[in-house]
């Protein structure tokens, strides 16, 4: 059943229908063309993400900055240290086509390492460095890892694995005398020469990232050469070319993890093809945010809205809110919607400071819809206009008809920036990406009538924990292997602090006494912190279809009702 769209805009009747459309809507065809000019994309079929962020012109000097020594890397510096640790990579063994994981925090060496590895046509694939010892078996064998770099209490469990672990420090200059670090070193040292670089396409994978996609457990996304290059073009490079100020005069504070499709598209690849400065975080504080921010001028502040509720806080609590914040430009949202409510606090205490909201996901190289502010026109609930060159489509649920402007639907995408496919599962890939090449999100979106996007319910199986996607089918079957337990479901459950808190229903076998902390605790020990079951609800049989998926509407409501008793 379709929705019209009646919170931002006015609620249009089967009468009062739109019907002179818009010339970026085609009612024939039910696509939404991007409202910006159209951007020429690199032809060169041999054409790698290295050289072509590499080959842009700027007057950057500093590249990136971590928090916590202090220590700069100059963009003078930056493509020779990648190049000596490609070298040293390359007499390591790591060849084209090898798998290298980077199970690693923010760090300066993050940026690094990606493009050393890029630059012998071998492929990354990241990580949450806190994931649990059972995670990263899964995602080692599913894409036959044969390197890592993380950090050294990780090495011996990777090294178990068969996986060659490299550790890294967290800070270049403290930790040079650690022996642990030795072998980093060496790889860098600049001892090996030149490395031989490969024929490398747009259409060869550049890295692996897993995500949940629409429904499922996560899976693993290719991303080629290619899809890079339209992430900088069509969003990190776009976006900036939309303002007066020069890129390479813009600071960012780097927050969100660079393992992550958001972090990794700006502060790892899109940004340093502008001459930007980075300043590094390795976990958020925001007391010590305001202190990066005043001191090294921070322009940008990228976050998710978990970090941007606790940045409100910590601005509401300032005892010098005159001196603090003056150089900070623009704060930009992804990852999840943020509600008007957290909005206006955020104006409140931050009215000289631009806000925009983002939309992109890892199948779609980050790249989807940007907001851009000007003085007559500024809808900041709203994700924002569709990127250049990308294609939407609006489809009813239940028809499958397109839907025009004013009508939710599931959003569809179609554009340079769509994922190659998913790694060893053809039938995931069909189902989300369609013979004509549009790529099913899953998430409920309407157009208003100048083209700006509102995220409403999402009709994904997935939960976003403080910035994370969780899915739930990962942590169902983490239940399931309990010997007490006979079937299980887990949904997100709205939280002010988090965004989401993940839920499991359980059902147990008879005579069990299993309770609350016992099965928390069993996940708890076979996942990332992030991704621990944060309440428990014991019930006697989960709502399924008559073909066996988990109706988890139906436990949304029953968990709804639970709240109210």
């Amino acid at each position: 059943m379709a929705t019209s769209l009646s919170s931002h805009i006015s609620l249009q009747t089967s009468e009062s229908k739109i019907s002179d459309f818009p010339d970026w809507y085609s009612p024939e065809t039910g696509i939404y063309s991007s409202k910006h000019p159209s951007i020429s994309l690199p032809t060169d079929p041999f054409l790698d993400i290295v050289s072509f962020v590499f080959s842009h012109k700027h007057d950057g000097v500093t590249a990136l900055i971590d928090s916590s020594s202090g220590y700069s890397i100059p963009y003078s510096k930056l493509l020779p240290l990648i190049q000596s640790m490609a070298s040293g990579l390359h007499h390591l063994g790591v060849s084209q086509g090898d798998v290298v994981l980077l199970l690693l925090p923010n760090s300066s060496h993050f940026p690094i390492i990606f493009f050393s590895v890029l630059y012998l046509g071998a492929i990354v694939s990241a990580m949450n460095p806190l994931s649990s010892t059972f995670e990263i078996k899964k995602q080692v064998s599913d894409c036959s890892v044969r390197f890592a770099f993380t950090s050294l209490e990780k090495i011996d469990q990777l090294n178990n694995l068969g996986v060659h672990a490299i550790g890294v420090p967290q800070n270049i200059d403290f930790d040079s005398e650690n022996i642990g670090f030795s072998p980093f070193h060496e790889l860098n040292g600049g001892r090996f020469g030149k490395a031989p670089r490969p024929v490398i396409r747009q259409q060869d994978t550049a890295v692996i990232m897993y995500s949940s996609g629409t429904t499922g457990v996560s899976k693993g996304v290719v991303l080629t050469h290619g899809n890079l290059i339209a992430t900088v073009e069509l969003f990190v490079k776009f976006e900036a070319s939309q303002y007066e100020y020069s890129s390479s005069k813009n600071v960012y504070l780097a927050v969100v993890p660079m393992f992550h499709i958001y972090g990794l598209s700006l502060f790892v690849v899109g940004l340093l093809s502008l001459g930007s400065t980075i300043v590094l975080m390795r976990r958020f504080d925001g007391n010590e945010a305001v202190k990066l921010i005043d001191y090294y001028g921070v322009t940008h502040f990228p976050l998710v809205p978990p970090i941007l509720t606790t940045l409100i806080m910590t601005a509401k609590g300032a005892t010098n809110t005159e001196n603090s914040f003056k150089s900070l430009k623009q704060v930009s949202c992804g990852a999840a919607p943020t509600s008007r409510k957290i909005i206006e606090d955020f104006f409140q205490v931050l009215p000289h400071v631009d806000f925009i909201q983002g939309y992109g996901m890892t199948e779609t190289s980050a790249v989807g819809t940007r907001g851009f502010n000007t003085q007559q026109c500024h809808k900041y609930c709203s994700i924002g206009l569709l990127a250049p060159n990308m294609q939407a489509k609006v489809m009813d649920w239940n028809s499958g008809s397109p839907l025009p402007p004013e009508y939710y639907g599931e959003l569809w995408l179609k554009g340079p920036a769509i994922m190659q496919r998913y790694l060893n599962n053809d039938v995931a890939t069909k189902m989300a990406i369609d013979e004509d090449g549009w790529l099913r999100t899953g998430d409920i979106v309407c157009f208003d009538e100048d083209g700006y996007l509102y995220v409403s319910d999402r009709l994904k199986e997935i939960i976003k924990y403080n910035g994370y996607q969780i899915a739930p089918a990962d942590l169902e079957a983490i239940l399931i292997s309990h010997p007490h337990i006979l079937d299980a479901a887990v949904i997100g459950e709205m939280d002010e602090v988090y965004g989401e808190i993940p839920v499991a229903f359980v059902v147990t076998r008879h005579g069990s006494t299993l309770n609350q902390e016992d099965v928390m605790g069993f996940v708890a020990m076979q996942v990332a912190p992030y991704k621990k079951i944060r309440k428990v609800v014991f019930t006697k049989s989960i709502p399924k279809s008559a073909t066996g998926k988990i109706l988890r509407r139906e436990l949304k409501k029953l968990l709804s009702s639970s709240c109210r008793l």
